[in-house]
């Protein structure tokens, strides 16, 4: 079987580049479609797992109020402001992980031989990768970060002007792109490593647990790693130290806190031309 480049290329030349991105979204959303009526054929089931996630989710906040219990601050940073950096990583994690999280499945695929299923098909494989098996019950972490962010908004002293509340939906969305950068990074990591997916989760999970609490509590040299190297500071806390008035991390200056849109867009860009690079080194099992 030929290599990935001249699957990928197949019945492609000559298109641009948005005519791939519409195809690409519209086999999303054809895919994805499928998976939820097979998932609302089960209304009930979707029900339970919907909660079980929620529910599951729910402990690591559960975990931060114990901690509270004991005491009345953590690194500098009081309990609303936590459950803002709580809820801010929660939704946009969220939000990514139900948009493409299922791309933690490549290396299995690549194992078994059936990612050659999706290279044959007149669709992108990305948007295959990303759409299939896709799970609304993912949506029960969505709701519970949103659940906790909304807490800490009502709760939060926050003297409120305009740059702060335009920065909030920016967060947002920065946050769940930056996220389903890593994602797709981390999937083409697994044409190289094979069995990876454990590593690809120790910075999509793992960075989202990290982003739960405030900057103050971690070694300086980790605070560098996560904003200069995989940069998922400005998830949260780079913005939300802008929106709660505290000191930045590592002393950035104040401009970085509009940064994330930019981040997000480089982020996507490298983790577009890894995915790139990784399909064209694909080879078939010959299975």
């Amino acid at each position: 079987m030929p290599g990935g480049r001249v699957r990928e290329g197949c019945g492609r030349a000559g298109r641009v580049p948005g005519g791939r991105v519409r195809e690409g979204l519209r086999a999303y959303r054809l895919i994805a479609a499928m998976w939820i009526r097979s998932t609302m054929a089960y209304r009930a089931s979707f029900v339970m797992t919907t909660f079980g996630s929620f529910a599951v989710t729910g402990l690591d906040f559960v975990a931060i109020l114990l901690m509270f219990s004991r005491v009345d601050a953590l690194g500098g940073w009081s309990l609303p402001e936590i459950a803002f950096l709580y809820g801010l990583s929660g939704v946009a994690f969220g939000c990514a992980d139900l948009a493409i999280g299922s791309m933690e499945r490549l290396g299995q695929r690549v194992r078994d031989g059936t990612l050659d299923t999706l290279l044959v098909r007149p669709a992108p494989v990305l948007a295959q990768m990303a759409a299939d098996r896709f799970a609304p019950r993912r949506l029960g972490r969505v709701t519970q970060g949103a659940l906790v962010l909304g807490y800490a908004l009502a709760a939060v002293d926050v003297d409120w002007t305009l740059p702060k509340l335009l920065l909030m939906p920016v967060m947002l969305v920065s946050g769940a792109a930056i996220f389903c950068a890593v994602f797709v990074a981390g999937a083409a990591f697994q044409f190289v490593a094979q069995d990876a997916s454990e590593v690809q989760n120790a910075f999509t999970y793992g960075g989202t647990t990290l982003l739960q609490y405030p900057p103050t509590v971690f070694a300086q040299e980790l605070v560098r790693g996560v904003t200069f190297v995989l940069p998922l500071a400005f998830v949260n806390w780079l913005p939300a130290s802008y929106v709660l008035d505290r000191p930045y991390p590592l002393d950035l200056p104040g401009w970085v806190a509009f940064a994330p849109p930019l981040v997000a867009a480089g982020c996507c860009t490298l983790a577009g031309a890894a995915w790139r690079a990784g399909l064209r080194s694909y080879r078939s099992t010959g299975s």
